[in-house]
C-alpha cells in the first residue's frame, strides 16, 4: 500500500513535516510494509518557501533587507534551481513590527523588491512569490522602486515610501527598471479576489488591521486610484478591477501592471512545485488536513486543493484536523470522503495545541482509521492484508 501525506501545518503547534511524520508513525502500526510518503504543504503564505526547499532539496538564502518601517533586518528566501521562492512577509510582513508600529502610511514593500534584485543577480529568473501577512498597503511602490522604477513627484524627486507617498505622485519612469526583469516570470500566489480600489479593494477591506483609521482609509483609496490611472500611461493594460490586485495592499496589481505577473492559487502553486500530483498518481490513498477544518477549507485552502487533484486519479481522500465545525461538511463536494477531528476527549485550546499531545493523538486517530481501512480493504478481498 502506498499512501502519500500531504498536510498543512497546524499553526502554533505542528509543522507539516510533523503532522506528516505523525500520520506516517499511525500508518505505520497498522501497515509495517506501506510505502508512506510525506508531501510538505503550504497554501502560499507562512512557511511556503521552506516547504518548497525542502520538498526540492533546494537551499535558503539570507540578506540584508529593509522592513515595513525602513529598518535594516535579515531576511530569507528560497532558491531551488533557478527558481526563487519568496514570501513577502519575510521583509514587508505584519509580524515584523510591533502593533503601534502599524501604519499603513508609512509602511513599504521596498523589502520585497530587494530580494528579488537580490535573487536575479544570483541567477534566478523564475519566481514563486507569496502575498500573504503584509503590513503594507503603498500599491507595491516599494517593491517596485526597488527594482529601479521610478516614481516622482511635480518635482521630479523620489515620493515617500508608504501609501503617503502616493499622494503625491505626478510621474512615473520605467527605463532604470532593472534591465534582467525582462527575462524573468513571476507567479503569484494569491487567494485574495480584491480590487485595489472601492468598497472591496486594499483599503477599505484590509487597512484597518494594518493600522489605517476611517479617517486614512478613504484617503488612501483616492490616491491608489490615482496611482493605477498614472500606471495606464505605461501599460495601457492595467487594470485595477482584477480580481487580485488589492491583495497585500496593492501588491497584487504592482505584479500584474509592472511584472507581468500571473497569479495563481497558492496551493496549486505549491503542489505543482513540491511535484504532489506525481506521487499522487501512484498512491493507494491519500492524507491532507490542517489545524481546523470549516467553511473556509474549501475556499482554495490546502485540503480541498489536495482533494481536488487526488479526485483527478479517482483517489480516495481523508482528511484530519485538530478542530472541524459543522460547516466543513461542505468539504464532501470538494473530494474530501472523510475528515476526522483528533481531539479524543474535552480539553482547553493549550492542552490541544501543546506539540506533544498534537502529535499523539494524531498519530493515534490515524491508526484507528487505518484499521478501519485494513478491516474494509479485507473484507472486499477475502481477508487478504
Amino acid at each position: 500500500m502506498k499512501a502519500v501525506i500531504a498536510i498543512d501545518s497546524f499553526k502554533g503547534s505542528l509543522s507539516t513535516w510533523e503532522a506528516g511524520n505523525a500520520i506516517k508513525e499511525g500508518i505505520l502500526k497498522i501497515y509495517p510494509n506501506a510505502e508512506t510518503v510525506i508531501s510538505p504543504l503550504a497554501d502560499g503564505g507562512e512557511g511556503t518557501a521552506e516547504v518548497i526547499v525542502s520538498a526540492t532539496k533546494g537551499a535558503m538564502r539570507t540578506i540584508a533587507a529593509h522592513d515595513p518601517l525602513g529598518r535594516k533586518i535579515m531576511a530569507s528566501y528560497g532558491i531551488t534551481g533557478k527558481t526563487a521562492v519568496i514570501e513577502m512577509a519575510s521583509a514587508s510582513g505584519i509580524t515584523l513590527i510591533s502593533e503601534k508600529e502599524r501604519d499603513p502610511l508609512r509602511t513599504t514593500t521596498f523589502g520585497v523588491g530587494e530580494l528579488i534584485a537580490d535573487a536575479i543577480r544570483y541567477g534566478c529568473r523564475e519566481f514563486i512569490i507569496g502575498l500573504g501577512g503584509s503590513a503594507t498597503n503603498d500599491g507595491g511602490i516599494g517593491m517596485l522602486s526597488a527594482l529601479g522604477f521610478e516614481f516622482l513627484n511635480q518635482n521630479g524627486d523620489q515620493i515617500l515610501f508608504g501609501a503617503k507617498g502616493l499622494k503625491e505622485l505626478s510621474e512615473i519612469r520605467t527605463e532604470n527598471r532593472l534591465p534582467l526583469l525582462s527575462e524573468c516570470h513571476f507567479s503569484v500566489a494569491c487567494d485574495v479576489k480584491n480590487s485595489l480600489c472601492g468598497k472591496n479593494g486594499c483599503s477599505a477591506v484590509f487597512a484597518l488591521q494594518k493600522g489605517g483609521t476611517k479617517e486614512t482609509i478613504p484617503l488612501m483609496d483616492a490616491w491608489l486610484s490615482h496611482y493605477a490611472k498614472l500606471t495606464r500611461t505605461v501599460n495601457p493594460n492595467a487594470d485595477e478591477n482584477t480580481e487580485g490586485c488589492g491583495a497585500a495592499g496593492g501588491l497584487g496589481f504592482a505584479f500584474l501592471s509592472y511584472l507581468n505577473a500571473e497569479l495563481r492559487s497558492g496551493i496549486e502553486l505549491v503542489m505543482q512545485a513540491t511535484g504532489l500530483k506525481e506521487q499522487i498518481k501512484a498512491a493507494d490513498i491519500v492524507i491532507t488536513g490542517e489545524g481546523r477544518l470549516d467553511g473556509s477549507s474549501c475556499m482554495g485552502k490546502a485540503p480541498s486543493g489536495v482533494a481536488k487533484l487526488a479526485k483527478t486519479y479517482g483517489k480516495p481522500v481523508i482528511a484530519l484536523a485538530g478542530c472541524v465545525t459543522e460547516e466543513a461538511s461542505a468539504l464532501h463536494q470538494y473530494g474530501i470522503d472523510a475528515f476526522f477531528p483528533i481531539i479524543p476527549s474535552p480539553c482547553t485550546l493549550a492542552d490541544a495545541m501543546d506539540k506533544t499531545r498534537a502529535y499523539r493523538n494524531l498519530s493515534r486517530t490515524t491508526e484507528q482509521i487505518f484499521r478501519l481501512w485494513r478491516t474494509a480493504q479485507g473484507e472486499q478481498w477475502g481477508g487478504a492484508f
